[in-house]
Formats: structure tokens, sequence, C-alpha cells
């Protein structure tokens, strides 16, 4: 009696610890992407769990605690090359697993799950920025300098060259060679750029020029960074079947797309922040959404005009599968104030067209017949240094209004020109009418002079 009361004990403990291995997260496998800017580090997991993630000193490190999650094998070590990270320890605590990363300075992390999308399960993100460095989220969404002149005078032509995808996002995949979508988008985009600035008069600047992801609504910041007069972003797509060939040129629709694959190319391609890995507490306020609506419309007018001059000279290079700029709503398109088109340089789906795309020699001709579109269009568009606005007349971002009696926010509104949603986004404000005497900060319309 007493053997089997042994036995059904032991079995009970055996069911419980398998039980309690089971309902632990497992961690399945750790990826490493180097930008200029940041560390990125993508932890694979079974499914979603809680963490915490705090920074120690004195050397600096980075702590990771993952609670109830268990190792699915040995994670491959970090790359100590760049300028963050000298190593990592990993250690079981009870049910968890708590990752120490020792540190070359100090970070500024920030952490996020993401689900499942494209290739990948659930994920885990843990971002390092350099905290020695300014912060590029408020040098990025700064006005532009202006720097004072008696007169417009002639400058630079600024092309800001984004190479699709990148980092955990690879793209579109070849079904021959399986070239990855990443892979020729920057090699172009960097044969773009070295032909942009060996041309006179004009200068390059590469949104992504190595293998990581920089989110979509990054790339136009960093070209606004720049001060970037065009923008046109670099991609070999694919589509279902192998017989598509041909470039493509597109633009930014407020209308829907014109024409059905740029719908889905346009899906796809806004699809990619999932994929690449970009938290959703990110994306931008419907503040600025609204006053960027009140320019978008001349940019778009001239990105079709860019498009058509690119379009004319790539048919130079080989066919073109769409006659015209077709339009959709590409995000990656939605800088208000600069002409932004997407380029689909050929079918990495056509076997044909992926072979070319894999060669130096075709990736020269399509940047140079880019780059003779982005010359035709500067012929007529010749960018000129603007007449700064002397420091005492500049106006302030915003100005204050004091409710009065019998005042709503829709006619404080109106009488400023400004979005409803803008005023009460702006100023916190609910549903409810703010009372009399409340002070509105009221931004300026881009239309005002």
């Amino acid at each position: 009696m007493k053997l089997r009361l042994r036995w059904l004990a032991m079995l009970l403990v055996s069911v419980a610890l398998a039980a309690s291995a089971a309902s632990r997260v497992t961690v399945q496998n750790l990826r490493q992407w180097s930008a200029p800017d940041q560390t990125r580090l993508v932890f694979d997991l079974s499914a979603p769990l809680q963490h915490r993630v705090s920074t120690l000193t004195n050397p600096p490190r980075l702590v990771i605690d993952l609670q109830r999650a268990a190792l699915g094998g040995t994670l491959p070590p970090p790359d100590t090359r760049g300028p963050l990270l000298a190593g990592m320890r990993v250690t079981k605590e009870k049910n968890d697993v708590r990752i120490v990363l020792d540190l070359k300075a100090a970070v500024r992390p920030k952490s996020f799950l993401l689900k499942p999308a494209g290739p990948y399960g659930h994920r885990l993100v843990v971002d390092l920025f350099d905290a020695r460095a300014a912060d590029e989220e408020a040098t990025e969404d700064a006005a532009p300098a202006v720097t004072a002149t008696a007169r417009p005078i002639e400058r630079d032509l600024i092309v800001a060259v984004d190479a699709g995808h990148g980092g955990e996002d690879p793209g579109a995949m070849g079904r021959r060679y399986r070239t990855r979508e990443k892979d020729v988008t920057l090699a172009i985009a960097r044969e773009l750029a070295r032909q942009v600035n060996a041309s006179a008069g004009m200068r390059a600047v590469l949104i992504r020029d190595g293998d990581y992801y920089v989110a979509l609504d990054r790339r136009f910041k960093r070209a606004r960074a720049h001060q970037a007069d065009l923008f046109i972003s670099i991609h070999a797509d694919a589509v279902p079947g192998r017989n598509a060939y041909g470039s493509s040129v597109y633009a930014l629709s407020d209308r829907g797309a014109t024409h059905g694959l740029a719908r889905f190319l346009a899906d796809k391609e806004n699809a990619s922040d999932l994929i690449g890995g970009v938290s959703l507490n990110d994306k931008e306020p419907m503040v600025r959404k609204v006053l960027a609506d009140l320019s978008q419309s001349k940019s778009i007018e001239h990105s079709l005009e860019l498009g058509e001059d690119i379009l004319r000279e790539l048919r130079r290079v080989g066919p073109v599968h769409i006659s015209r700029v077709a339009q959709a709503g590409f995000a990656v398109l939605k800088a208000p104030d600069i002409p932004s088109v997407l380029v689909e340089t050929a079918f990495i789906s056509n076997p044909s067209e992926e072979k070319k795309l894999r060669t130096p020699a075709f990736q020269r001709d399509l940047a140079a017949g880019i780059l003779a579109g982005v010359k035709r269009y500067r012929a007529r568009h010749q960018p000129v240094a603007p007449i700064a606005v002397p420091v005492q007349a500049q106006r302030p971002a915003s100005r204050e209004h004091v409710v009065q009696s019998g005042e709503t926010l829709s006619t404080i509104a109106r009488h400023y020109n400004v979005h409803i949603e803008v005023l009460k986004l702006l100023n916190n404000l609910a549903d409810a009418e703010p009372p009399i005497g409340t002070r509105l900060r009221i931004p300026f319309a881009d239309r005002e002079s």
C-alpha cells in the first residue's frame, strides 16, 4: 500500500512539473540587427509573455526578465563589434529567464511584443539607443532650419533614396534563386546614391545603408530631417504567378487606388511595419495627420510629375508594367511636403527578372534610368534656397485663444481655419465644450501667411 501511494505521489509530481513546463513560454531564438542609431534584439517566442527591462550602472548593463519562460536551446551570442553590446549572460531563475546584456555605454532601451506576421511568430523586440546621442526623434520632427539669404539662390537638389524593407523584413523572395528583395533594393539604392553624388548640383541621402529595418513613417521623417527635395523608394516586388514583368512607378493617392495592382502592392508594402517590427504605440497622433493634409495635394501633384519623368526614362532600360504612374495609399510616400515616388524596378517573382536584378549591370542601368528621370524633373523645378524670415518676425508654432461666451469648438475651429479634432488633441479636450475663460492653443494652418 505504501509503495502504491509513493508511486502515485511521484506520478502527481511528474504531472505537475510537466504541466508547469508546458505552461511556460519557450524562448526559441535571438536575432540582432545593427543600425547607425540603434541596436535591435529580436527574441522568437512560442507565445506572448510578461517581461521587464531595467538598466544598471557601474558597469552599464541591461537586464531583461522573461516571466514564466524557458529556453528552447542555447541562444546565439550577440555581435559585440558595435558601439553598445559587450556580451550577454543568460540564467534561469525558478520559472523565469533572466538575460543580462553587458554594455559598452549607457543605453535608452525600448521593448515591445509583436504578434505573428509574415514568416515570424510571436516576438519580443528590445531596441537599444545610445543614451549619449542626441534624441533622433527631436531632430527629425523639427522643422528644417533656414539660412538667411539676401535673395533666393540655386542650391543642390537633395534626393532621399530609400531601400525598401530590411532587417527583420526581407520583402519578397525570388522563386529560382531565393533572392531577397531587401538585398536587391539596398544594392540599387546604393548605386543610385553613388550616381546622384557624381552628378553636378545633386546630393543623395540614403535612408537605409545596411541590413536593418526603418519604420515607414521614420523613412520620410529622415528625408525631411535632411531637407530632401525628392523621396524615391526602391522596391522589387512579387505577385502570384511567374509571368509579370517590367518596371512600374507609384505615387500616393488620397482618393483610393487607380489600379488593381497598385492596391495589392500598397497593402503588401504597408504591412512591412508588422513584419519589420514597429510598436503600435509609436504611431503619430491625429493632429499631425490632419495638419499634413493641408499640403498633401500639392505634393501628390509634383509626385505624379516626377513619376512620369522616371517612368519615361525607365522605358529605355526595359519594358514597363503599367504605362502611367499608378496611385494607392502607400504609407512610405506620405511626406506632405516632399514629392515622393515608389519605383518597382522589376518583378522578383519572375525568374528571368530575378536573375537580372542580381547583376550589377542591371542595377546600374536601373539607377541610371531613375537618375535621368530626376534630372528631367529638376530641369523644370530647380530648387532654390528660400529667403529666411527675420528672427523677430518668425511666428510661433501656435497662438492662444480665450473662450468667450457663446463660442463653441466648432465656431473657433472655423474662425481659425483649423480642424476641430486638432483643437481637441492639441488641448487634451474631451467631447464636452470648454468653459468660458479656457485658454486654447491654436495652431497656425499652413496656408496662413
